[in-house]
């Protein structure tokens, strides 16, 4: 052997081991993002919507969801699961099988994962209190939870006792809920089944319910309801999930954030990556008492109007919120310290999340190495595309989690997805915002593509602009700081 031939052959043997040492770093970052958990809360009763927002469970996209999760079945004096709605859950009597139909879903995505959730605001708490306070019922309630998850053919089943020692419970619930999820694990763990719950969020409310560090030892994940933080229950209008405090709040105030809520849950002992950021895909809607004052803490004499499709006051899906800005008339403000929007027009307000504010909570949850976001519903994403791209927000929390959006599989004339089809996750380009973008703090388009947008912020005294990007075929809109529809934004058409 040549002496050039074997410095070539050291040369290739040690290029190798750099590209398998980088290769191997790549992928280990690539798992470590992709590790995160997209959890998808469905509302059943959403088939029962008029119009446009109507759901079906064939218009679940799974692969844009780690977890999807059914809601809801109850719970009975005697520890029994009851089926709520047996005419849609269940195939029996010409039934529509809606079960059969939410678990076949994994055929079209094999890793996510089906859990039914039992509970929700409208069971209460006494029957829970009095079936897990009794070790008998607690007992019998644990093995029919394993026996019914088995028999609909879930993945497992997730916790949304709305709230232990609250609401007609006592205080012996917290470290009831404590064997309960201890019990739970035990048998489920026997059949590979994944053990979960929906907790309260703030610590005004978590801390009367829960002891953190010790659920935390038996449940695989936890998402933590962070919002409904302020609503029309409140004399003043508040935002439904702030990301962060603002100047002028006081006193418990302070908690109801986001950021509060977290570093509470993670100061009590739960770990990072079990916990799940709950974020909400709705509004929380007043109505002013002076129109004449529309910013935050401006009072209010109840809740907003109900919208068409969810029809409750002082709620507002944001398929419902991207509705009426189609219509016009609206004033977005961007709260520079909540991170979060608000709209007002007359008397009518509302504060709920975007693109631009799910982009910054899903760095949020990098930045602390959470397990990922939970949203509560799917349904009232703009599921239907009326406002341009199909799930905007659930596509920006997937994108912003685990590295781009999965292109949705192809169908057949029979709507059924195509088996040969791929589901690889497409990563945009990253491109440098360009210099001098940045005059002034706030949010600015790009010269070049209306679809594009920086967020500028003032860092030691140097504009540092952040990029964002408008759903597809949007545009950003600086009248409202927001994406709008191109041929209502100036120079844009």
């Amino acid at each position: 052997m040549t002496p050039l031939r074997s410095t070539l052959i050291r040369m290739n043997s040690s290029m190798n081991r750099w590209i398998l040492i980088f290769a191997a770093l790549a992928a280990m970052a690539s798992a470590a993002k992709s590790d995160k958990k997209i959890v998808c809360y469905f509302g059943s009763w959403a088939v029962y919507r008029p119009g446009d927002g109507k759901f079906d469970i064939s218009y679940i996209q799974p692969n844009l969801c780690t977890h999807l999760i059914y809601t809801f079945v109850g719970i009975s004096e005697q520890g029994d699961i009851r089926v709520l709605d047996a005419w849609q859950d269940l195939p029996d009597n010409w039934g529509k099988d809606a079960f059969g139909r939410f678990n076949k879903l994994r055929e079209q995505s094999p890793e996510t994962k089906t859990l039914i959730a039992i509970g929700g605001w409208n069971e209460g708490s006494a029957r829970y209190s009095a079936v897990v306070g009794n070790p008998t019922l607690r007992a019998r309630f644990v093995q029919n939870a394993v026996d019914f998850v088995l028999k609909y053919n879930f993945d497992g089943f997730d916790l949304d006792w709305e709230y232990p020692n609250q609401r007609g419970g006592k205080p012996e619930d917290i470290q009831n809920f404590v064997l309960l999820t201890k019990e739970m694990k035990e048998a489920f763990q026997k059949h590979g089944l994944i053990l979960s719950a929906a907790v309260a969020a703030a610590e005004t409310s978590a801390s009367l319910s829960y002891d953190i560090a010790q659920i935390s030892k038996y449940l695989d994940f936890i998402n933590i309801m962070a919002y409904d933080l302020h609503g029309a229950w409140e004399k003043q209008t508040g935002h439904n999930a702030p990301l962060y405090p603002r100047k002028g709040e006081s006193g418990n105030d302070l908690k109801l954030n986001v950021d509060a809520s977290v570093r509470y849950w993670l100061d009590s002992g739960c770990p990072p990556e079990k916990l799940i950021l709950g974020v909400p895909f709705y509004g929380r809607a007043f109505t002013l008492a002076d129109k004449s004052q529309t910013g935050l803490g401006a009072p209010a004499k109840g809740p907003g109007a109900a919208g068409p499709y969810t029809r409750e006051g002082g709620m507002l899906g944001y398929n419902e919120i991207c509705d009426f800005f189609k219509q016009g008339g609206w004033t977005v403000v961007r709260h520079e310290e909540h991170r979060t929007p608000y709209a007002y027009k007359g008397d009518q307000w509302f504060g709920y999340d975007d693109v631009i504010s799910l982009t910054e909570k899903t760095k949020y949850i990098n930045s602390l190495n959470l397990g990922g976001a939970m949203l509560w519903s799917i349904e009232t994403d703009d599921f239907r595309g009326n406002c341009g791209e199909k799930y905007p927000l659930l596509k920006t929390l997937y994108a912003g989690l685990r590295g781009g959006v999965p292109v949705e599989p192809p169908k057949d004339p029979e709507g059924k997805p195509d088996p040969e089809s791929t589901q690889r996750p497409t990563q945009p380009p990253v491109t440098a915002p360009p210099s001098g973008v940045c005059k002034k703090e706030g949010y600015v388009r790009d010269e070049k593509d209306c679809g594009v947008f920086y967020l500028c912020q003032n860092v030691n005294g140097v504009y540092q602009p952040q990029r964002f990007d408008c759903p597809g075929g949007l545009a950003f809109d600086p009248e409202i700081n927001a994406c709008n529809y191109k041929n209502l934004v100036p120079g844009c058409n």
